[in-house]
Parts: structure tokens; C-alpha cells; sequence
């Protein structure tokens, strides 16, 4: 049974989860903490919590998701996972932050690029991988269908949906990409997004002004 632990974090109030275990070995998705205060506290609840993380994924690379990746990339020695799409999305991360006068280091490339449709191994569990562009190029979702839930960073949030006038978005890709890839799924699946609370598939069908 997965775990799933959030975090709001930062001047954008952007949600980091953790994917944990039952053997306490989790994966971090969009590390959003932001200057030493939450830095500290992420890590103390890894340690206090004797939990240890092993793989490092964002949906997509707009500044507030990535924060915290080179730093957690260096302490616990992980490789940061994208989709290639992202590659100018992460580069151009320290000039957007400089606009928005939250300064942020020049980023390292990632080391591993995730495809759509890729199937990837949550311990024994499968996670399906969908790309899902129009709030960005690359963004991707994170679905478990055994414990029907889904990781979809900025793509769909409760009662909205991503912004499409940042660069690489795409208002009619984004509603396309919600339509064919998340609606389709099981009213029940759970939706945890990158800012806000977390909803469902079903609700988000019947309820959401942008979708109906």
C-alpha cells in the first residue's frame, strides 16, 4: 500500500509529494521547497521518519516544482527523471525565477528522460506514465490504477485547470490532453495536483467549469 505525503511548500504554495512504501524507500515528485526553513523541515521528516528516498521525478520543470532538485539530487545522490520535452522548460527556470524575484541557481541537465506510455516500478507496483501537454510541453501524470490514484502536477486541479499562457502552453492541447488521458479514467481515481486540494476524476467530470 502506497503512501502518499504532501507538502505545501514556497511562494507559489506548490505541493510536493512522496510516494512511500512499506519498507519507507519513496519516490519525491516536484520538490517545490524553497530557502532553508523548508528545506529543513523536508528533511527532518525524511530522518525522523527513517525514510529513504530513491528516485526523483517532476511532472514538469516551471520553477516552483523544481526548487529543491539539485539540492536533494546532491544529499541523497538521485538522478532527476523528466520528460525531453522539458529540457528548455528547466534551462530557462533561473531567468523566470529572476522575473518573478525568486532567484533560483542555474539548473543541471536532468540525467533521465521518462516516455509516455512508459510503465514504471513503484516496488511491485505499476505507475503508468502519460504525457499530457498544454500547461507545458512535457508535463507528465503518474497514475497507480491498482490504488487508483493519479500525480498530474499542473494539468487539472480542483474545480480548474493549468495555465496556458506561460510559454509552451496550449489552451485547446491542454483540454485535449485532460479530455483523452485523464477523463477517461475511473470516477474514483484519486487527483493529487500541484497546488490546491486534491480531487477526483469524477468530480472533476461532473463539476468542472472548463470541462463541461
Amino acid at each position: 500500500m502506497t503512501t502518499i505525503k504532501s507538502f505545501c511548500f514556497g511562494p507559489f504554495s506548490e505541493n510536493t509529494y512522496l510516494l512511500i512504501n512499506e519498507d519507507k524507500k519513496c519516490w519525491i515528485i516536484d520538490p517545490g521547497f524553497y530557502g532553508q526553513n523548508e528545506r529543513n523541515l523536508f528533511v527532518n521528516y525524511l530522518e525522523q521518519n527513517e525514510i529513504q528516498p530513491v528516485r526523483l521525478l517532476n511532472t514538469h520543470c516551471h520553477l516552483d516544482h523544481i526548487f529543491g532538485n539539485d539540492f536533494l539530487r546532491k544529499k541523497y545522490n538521485l538522478d532527476l527523471e523528466i520528460h525531453q520535452l522539458e529540457i528548455p522548460i528547466l534551462a530557462a527556470a533561473p531567468q523566470i525565477g529572476r522575473m518573478y524575484g525568486v532567484p533560483l541557481d542555474e539548473q543541471k541537465p536532468a540525467d533521465l528522460f521518462i516516455e509516455d506510455n512508459a510503465v514504471l516500478d513503484f516496488f511491485g507496483t505499476q505507475i503508468n506514465v502519460f504525457l499530457t501537454p498544454g500547461h507545458s510541453p512535457g508535463s507528465i501524470c503518474f497514475y497507480n490504477k491498482k490504488e487508483q490514484f493519479i500525480i498530474v502536477g499542473d494539468v487539472l486541479f480542483n474545480g480548474s485547470i493549468g495555465r496556458t499562457d506561460l510559454p509552451g502552453g496550449d489552451y485547446d492541447t491542454l483540454i485535449s490532453s485532460i479530455k483523452n488521458r485523464l477523463l477517461v479514467l475511473d470516477d474514483e481515481v484519486v487527483v493529487y495536483n500541484g497546488h490546491g486540494p486534491k480531487t477526483t476524476i469524477g468530480n472533476e467530470r461532473r463539476n468542472n467549469p472548463f470541462l463541461n
